[in-house]
């Protein structure tokens, strides 16, 4: 599904219902004893760096949601019973946590104690009214600092129904929000038609946080993992990257507020031919890598290219339908200042990824620790990502554009820039949030026009060669 904003996933006006967590079901886990399973490291990166950022004086809202279509007339009762199945699937949407201390503890609570409260919130005549009444509520209701950090929203129409469904992002990743619109879609669809559907629990991620943090504790400061990260940062002078483009930061100033680019690089000919020329080096995601690579090379003169790579960390099939945050980062070296065509960016990032991939298994919050850098986190992204996702085998993936389908994210504050390349039935598409300064929008479009001309060479076969590094050319 395209990855997009709030602003900009066809918000229809309607009448608002929400559902929330019962406030019986809220009292109850108040009452709950610790859960013993830990927080995952990326978990508790995730709360402590809100909490510092909110110490400092900003909320920054971090939630991920997702946006699609019921057609046709909806059974509003037939759709909660769908939300509650859907939610007790998955065991991270009622497991938070509470601090003791510095120490944060997990409760869980079970789920014969899950019920969804749903309020009729009334009629919207005005989409822009609606879109910031939600931005607005989901910020309140899927808060990183609060539980329960989830909620379910419907704009109900008689044409159909648009369900939207936004989560703190310690319960959530890409792969989760993806698989969201299909399992809705099936549960609401057996409820309708009064059938039982295998809807039973998901293997769970408060399960696999447990058995990450178990393996992550038994490496020390000693480990070669640990060693390949300290001359990583020591090479990125002692911090770790954000993307090599001048982005117009002021060192001193105050955290920025972030704006989003997206759009279709190219279409499904070109993507699929660029995968192609591509595979015999690993597919697209060496390509994109690559060609990002030479771009930054381009565009600021950069002579490595330097950047983690995010990897789901779902090795197991049991973790595949699950819910949850299975996402790591292995750091990736690029010297591209010695490319002398694509052909020879595509050799050293495949080399480089060889080399570096297992590193992603390995929590990078446990990684920091272990170094014992001062890495106190200030802005909500520990560093600059660009993630690549093959979308099409995800159920239900060749209905997303007529259902209306999108994976949200919420664009907020912060000084890194966050990318997401996806392939989709349609083609590949890129979304950004970076820092609102006229230096990143100017170069971040310069990027992805770069971008959307490199893979179009690619895919045509034309020759993509690389002159020598000249230096920053454009500021």
């Amino acid at each position: 599904m395209r990855v997009t904003d709030i602003q900009r996933c066809e918000i229809r006006p309607g009448r608002l219902v929400e559902w929330t967590l019962h406030r019986t079901a809220v009292e109850a886990a108040l009452e709950l004893p610790d859960d013993c399973r830990p927080p995952a490291y990326v978990q508790e990166s995730h709360v402590r760096t809100a909490r510092s950022v909110r110490r400092d004086g900003l909320f920054v809202p971090t939630w991920l949601g997702t946006a699609f279509d019921i057609p046709g007339e909806v059974d509003l009762d037939v759709l909660q019973v769908a939300l509650r199945a859907w939610t007790l699937r998955h065991e991270t949407l009622r497991s938070g946590f509470r601090w003791a201390g510095d120490e944060m503890r997990r409760f869980t609570l079970d789920a014969g104690a899950v019920v969804l409260h749903r309020e009729d919130v009334g009629h919207f005549s005005d989409a822009e009214t609606l879109t910031r009444y939600l931005q607005d509520r989901f910020d309140a209701a899927a808060d990183a600092l609060s539980w329960p950090n989830f909620i379910f929203a419907a704009v109900v129409r008689d044409d159909g129904t648009s369900v939207y469904m936004a989560f703190d992002h310690s319960n959530v990743d890409s792969y989760s929000i993806q698989r969201i619109t299909a399992e809705i879609h099936e549960l609401y669809a057996a409820a309708l038609a009064g059938r039982a559907v295998d809807a039973a629990p998901a293997a769970s991620y408060v399960d696999f946080c447990a058995t990450e943090r178990t393996d992550a504790d038994r490496i020390d400061d000693t480990h070669a993992i640990v060693a390949r990260w300290r001359e990583f940062i020591a090479r990125c002078d002692g911090k770790l990257p954000n993307f090599p483009v001048d982005l117009g930061l002021d060192p001193e100033g105050p955290l920025p507020t972030q704006k989003l680019l997206h759009e279709m690089l190219v279409d499904d000919a070109d993507a699929a031919a660029f995968e192609a020329y591509c595979r015999p080096y690993g597919g697209s995601q060496v390509g994109l890598l690559a060609a990002v690579g030479l771009i930054v090379r381009e565009i600021g003169g950069v002579q490595v290219y330097r950047t983690v790579v995010p990897f789901h960390t779902r090795a197991k099939s049991q973790w595949s339908d699950s819910v949850g945050w299975y996402v790591g980062g292995a750091p990736i070296e690029v010297p591209v200042a010695r490319a002398t065509d694509f052909d020879g960016a595509l050799e050293m990032v495949r080399a480089a990824l060889r080399e570096n991939r297992l590193l992603a298994r390995m929590p990078i919050a446990r990684v920091l620790h272990l170094l014992g850098s001062d890495f106190r986190p200030t802005s909500p992204d520990l560093y600059s990502i660009m993630s690549f996702v093959d979308t099409r085998g995800m159920p239900g993936s060749e209905r997303w554009q007529e259902l209306k389908a999108y994976g949200l994210v919420r664009v907020s504050y912060g000084d890194q820039v966050c990318a997401w390349i996806t392939r989709l039935h349609e083609g590949l598409q890129f979304a950004a949030r970076h820092p609102d300064t006229d230096a990143a929008y100017k170069n971040m479009r310069l990027c992805v026009e770069r971008l959307r001309e490199l893979i179009v060479a690619v895919a045509r076969r034309e020759l993509v060669t690389c002159g020598p590094v000249t230096g920053a050319q454009a500021r």
